[in-house]
């Protein structure tokens, strides 16, 4: 059975990344595996467990319902365009700027796509009128849409937590420094590059480059996307300067203060907002339910003990896969969040029995599929930021290539 399981796995992975919807591979192979090892109820009491998990769901809903509302307000367009515009005054730094200006915009707006879109489309402009060549300005925006590790509303973070009955503020403080310290490595990594290609300056733009200097920022609107994590940040425990506040209702007291502060149409904000919750179950609550699906699988066909006790015998299996393998699936597959979320659930639990602690462990999980999918011309936030800068994705995958490995060996090295 355990060459059975191996076989679907493997199968699995390769149709996730041939673009087969993720959602539905996962749950059909969960229960084959569970049918397999003559449990198959357990694989659709995991799946329909995740839609009633009272730590995973408000929060993941309750985010993409403040960021749907950020949107639409454009609260996030001029947090950007408040940091952007700081950045373009230091051009020497412009590149390496790009990168850290991305990566603590996506800790607010953690979706990699929607960062992209924002961030690029005032900062790749910007970068081409200073002289950086377009692939490059694209790459530096595109390394850093992996900020969203640090974010309480990642689908990882909730669940790591969850693991290690931990608060997610918590589970974040234990490798906020190795993540940014990682961030600022494959910056600095990225902006040798573009010295040692002459891409940092130089290139001369067409005039049809679009220009966003006629955005009127307004800086009381800019803070608003950050209300939340700051809430969450002074009543973490680490901090405690105000009492603790769930995830939920720093959001809300986000999308509240955003009504009353901006004033926008309060009936289709309020819409926005619950489009947004009803996203965050289809797309990320959807997805873990059939993660855990495909989980119960592999623990029913015997599969889970097996590379629990391959791991067992050395941490450096257990080192290497966490930070490894969701980052080959997510580089070559364009997401490595199944991946991510099968260890997590599989083999994270037993982090102990490694040597590791499971926040530790579950997080370089995640991480080294966020890298990895900063590598992946197939990323939907790579395809994106290409078309915008009128280059094909390869060359940003070419570009991110060694500052990404290189960021997730440095994770998980002081990490784990």
């Amino acid at each position: 059975m355990t060459l059975a399981g191996i076989i679907i796995v493997i199968a699995t992975f390769i149709l996730i990344i041939k673009k087969f919807e993720t959602r539905l591979i996962l749950f059909l192979s969960g229960m084959l595996m569970c049918m397999i090892g003559g449990t198959l109820a357990a694989g659709t009491t995991a799946f329909i467990k995740e839609f009633t998990n009272s730590g995973l769901v408000p929060t993941i809903c309750t985010v993409l319902g403040f960021s749907y509302v950020m949107e639409y307000t454009r609260c996030s367009s001029h947090m950007v365009y408040c940091i952007s515009s700081a950045l373009k005054r230091v051009p020497i730094i412009i590149i390496p700027g790009a990168v850290m200006v991305t990566f603590l915009v996506n800790i607010a707006l953690p979706s990699a796509a929607g960062c992209a879109a924002a961030v690029g489309a005032l900062l790749i402009p910007a970068l081409i009128r200073t002289g950086v060549h377009p692939a490059m300005a694209a790459s530096a925006v595109f390394l850093g849409t992996w900020g969203s590790t640090l974010s309480p509303g990642l689908m990882f973070n909730p669940q790591v937590a969850q693991l290690a009955n931990m608060e997610v503020m918590s589970v974040i403080a234990v490798f906020y420094r190795q993540a940014l310290l990682a961030a600022l490595a494959a910056a600095i990594i990225l902006t040798l590059i573009a010295r040692v290609r002459k891409e940092h300056k130089g290139y001369v733009p067409p005039t049809d480059i679009e220009d966003q200097t006629d955005f009127k920022v307004n800086y009381i609107h800019a803070i608003l996307p950050i209300i939340p994590l700051v809430l969450l940040v002074l009543g973490s425990k680490q901090v405690a300067v105000i009492p603790e506040i769930s995830v939920p209702v720093a959001m809300i007291i986000g999308v509240a203060i955003g009504f009353v502060v901006v004033r926008p149409d309060v009936k289709e904000a309020t819409k926005r907002f619950f489009r947004g919750t009803g996203d965050g179950m289809c797309d990320v609550v959807g997805l873990i339910a059939a993660a855990a699906c495909f989980t119960a699988g592999m623990k029913s066909i015997g599969l889970t003990d097996a590379l629990i006790e391959a791991m067992k015998s050395s941490q450096q299996i257990a080192q290497v896969a966490a930070a490894y393998g969701p980052f080959l699936i997510g580089a070559i597959s364009g997401s490595g969040n199944a991946a991510a979320l099968a260890f997590n659930g599989a083999v994270t639990p037993f982090a102990n029995d490694f040597g590791y602690g499971i926040a530790e462990l579950g997080s370089m999980a995640q991480i080294g599929a966020g890298l990895g999918r900063c590598m992946s011309p197939v990323a939907g936030a790579g395809i994106i930021l290409a078309k915008m800068a009128g280059v094909n994705p390869m060359e940003l995958a070419k570009r991110n290539a060694v500052p990404t490995i290189i960021a997730a060996f440095i994770v998980m090295m002081t990490l784990l």
